[in-house]
């Protein structure tokens, strides 16, 4: 089945991404691929493998993102902001689908579908008004 809104909650260590409409969802939960143990920094400073990890996190959300109409991206930190550049420069068809962002704390599934029902509901509103 497919949607045209979508929700992706994210933080740094796992994504819960629904795709609905005002009667149904469908939820995929990713996760990020943390090492185990302490990751070693190259001469330069930087955490390379860390830094693999997170782009293959991102381009997987990006993936299931990626027939959405509109995006809603929600989360605690700064994790939605890190997706946000990564789409900009590796998916920016999707990126330009992002149409809004929003800081949430631990949301059950519930709440975020809630939300994001209420927040399209709100700008389809807003759209329709315009015509």
């Amino acid at each position: 089945m497919s949607h045209f809104h979508a929700v992706a909650w994210i933080d740094q260590s796992e994504a819960r991404i629904f795709h609905f409409s005002a009667e149904a969802a469908e939820k995929l939960v990713l996760h990020a691929h943390h090492k185990g143990g302490q990751h070693k920094s190259h001469s330069d400073g930087v955490d390379h493998e860390g830094e693999v990890e997170a782009q293959k996190y991102f381009h997987s959300i990006a993936e299931a993102l990626a027939t959405s109409g509109e995006i809603l991206i929600t989360g605690p930190g700064g994790a939605k902001t890190a997706l946000l550049k990564h789409l900009a420069r590796h998916d920016p068809s999707t990126m330009q689908r992002v149409v809004g962002v929003e800081s949430s704390d631990h949301p059950t599934d519930g709440q975020v579908l809630d939300h994001a029902r209420h927040y399209f509901a709100g700008a389809d509103h807003k759209t329709s008004q315009k015509v």
